[in-house]
This record gives C-alpha cells, sequence and structure tokens, in this order.
C-alpha cells in the first residue's frame, strides 16, 4: 500500500493557514497516511484543547504528557480558517483533557458556535473524548447542534486493558447510547482498528454492541505502528478482509462504512454524511 508524500498547492496552503493561527490538525499529529489526499481536497480534521493528551494510549502517536494552558482563541482561529478555506464539512476533535472539570466540552461548544456563526452552510462533525461519561459535559456538546456526533471505541473489548488501560470499552458504549437517546436526530459514528490480535468472534461482538446502541456510521482501518516505542502490529489484514468486514459491518445493521487499510476516522466524513440524509 503507497500514498502520496504530502505536497502541492493546497497542501502548502492549509499549512500556511493552519501554521500563521497556531493550529493543529490530528492530520499531522496522528501521522494520518491519507493527509496529503485530505489537504490536497482542501479538508482537515481540527485538533483543539492543544496537542497534549493526559492519556497514553500505546497506539497513538499524539504527545502525552501535562498539557499547557488552553487556547482561548481556537474557535475563533478555527472558524475563520473554516470560512477562508471555504469548507462545506469540518471536523473538530480534541486530545484528551482529564485534567479539565469538563473534559474540555466547553471548547467543543465554543468552536461549534463559531463554525455556525461564520459559515452557516457548513456541516460540523465532532469527534469527542469520552469526557469520563459525564452527562454535564456531552450534553452541552450536543445541545450545540452538531450534524455527526463520533467517539471511537478503538479496539474490541479484550484488547483495553493492555492497548487503552485508560479507557473503558463498556463507557465508551454508553456514551454513545446517551448520544441517542439525549439527541436521536443526531448522527452517530464510531470506528476501529484491527491487527492488534484481535480475533473475528470479538470484532463480531463489537460490531454487536456499537448497532445495539443505534451508531449510523462505521469506520474500519489497519493499525499501522508509529514508532517503535509503540505496540507492534500483529497481523495485516488484506483489502479483500476489509471487504469482508464492510459486508459483516453492513449485515448487522450500519446505515454506512468505510473499510479499507489506509481509512481513518475521518475518511470521507462528509460523503458519509451526504449518503446518510439522502437516503
Amino acid at each position: 500500500m503507497k500514498v502520496s508524500i504530502p505536497g502541492g498547492k493546497e497542501y502548502k496552503h492549509i499549512k500556511q493557514i493552519l501554521r500563521s493561527t497556531h493550529l493543529h490538525t490530528i492530520c499531522e499529529e496522528a501521522k494520518c497516511p491519507n493527509l496529503s489526499e485530505c489537504f490536497h481536497q482542501k479538508t482537515a480534521t481540527f485538533l483543539i484543547l492543544g496537542d497534549i493528551c493526559t492519556r497514553n494510549c500505546r497506539y497513538c502517536h499524539v504527545t502525552s504528557g501535562n498539557p499547557n494552558p488552553i487556547n482561548q482563541q481556537e474557535p475563533i482561529y478555527i472558524a475563520e480558517s473554516v470560512k477562508h478555506l471555504g469548507l462545506s464539512h469540518v471536523v473538530i476533535t480534541s486530545v484528551t483533557r482529564d485534567d479539565l472539570e469538563d473534559g474540555g466540552a466547553g471548547l467543543f461548544v465554543e468552536t461549534i458556535q463559531e463554525i455556525k456563526k461564520s459559515s452557516p452552510n457548513c456541516t460540523i462533525e465532532v469527534l469527542t473524548p469520552d469526557f469520563k461519561g459525564d452527562q454535564r459535559s456531552l450534553h452541552p456538546v450536543l445541545d450545540a447542534g452538531p450534524d455527526v456526533f463520533n467517539h471511537n471505541i478503538e479496539v474490541v473489548r479484550e484488547l483495553f486493558p493492555t492497548i487503552r488501560p485508560e479507557g473503558d470499552y463498556q463507557l465508551s458504549i454508553s456514551l454513545l447510547q446517551n448520544v441517542k437517546e439525549y439527541k436521536p436526530e443526531i448522527i452517530t459514528k464510531s470506528g476501529f482498528m484491527v491487527g492488534l490480535g484481535e480475533t473475528k468472534d470479538q470484532i463480531t461482538e463489537l460490531l454487536h454492541d456499537l448497532v445495539s446502541v443505534s451508531v449510523d456510521i462505521l469506520t474500519i482501518g489497519q493499525y499501522l505502528q508509529p514508532s517503535t516505542h509503540h505496540v507492534p502490529v500483529k497481523r495485516y489484514y488484506s483489502p479483500d478482509e476489509f471487504d469482508e468486514l464492510k459486508d459483516q459491518a453492513l449485515r448487522s445493521g450500519f446505515s454506512y462504512v468505510e473499510s479499507g487499510p489506509l481509512v481513518r476516522s475521518s475518511y470521507h466524513a462528509e460523503k458519509a454524511l451526504r449518503y446518510i440524509r439522502d437516503s
């Protein structure tokens, strides 16, 4: 599998805007293999709440440690960038900020509100941490009116203790369930990686659990070891196996599925939203 080396006019243009406003993207922080394609299409997933995460998942390339103070101008900078780039769909995600009382939910709310003011026709997707399951953090984000709410489960239940030791599988499932119960009109989304040692039965259980809480959109991608300090890849799945996983997920009840070696949670995000709304 090969991808293009990042470059070209649009790539440089977006990089200039991000650096001039001191913004971060998960595309860069997590070394996404689709960075070149998405930047060329003038799309990006903005990373708020800084670029240092309070958790240390063993698969993730985002820096872990003690975060810097929040930049309260981030929502305004992001809204200005969205308008300047003329985006029709934007994804807002964040590092996990367990050091904050609301987990950073307030900045998600402000960012959504600023984008709606300056780009009212732009659809908005949020990809949030688990907020420790606190509905007092979750509900204000939903009240702000994102079009899509995404929370990635990342790995099967059995791998949480070793791969996501600071996360909680059932808490993440319950979070997605709460979204649908509180705001049924919001499209929900989740995603996970393969290649970390999961079994077929464990994947089947994961699909069942996500469908049981009415998740609409699913992404499935190959885990790629970002450095020698991260957990190694146990197995590479073939493109045919990803096609089989997609068929299985659609049969399970998902409305839209992106499945492939290089698929990441925001890949073809706008396409998925349009498909759901047009169905």
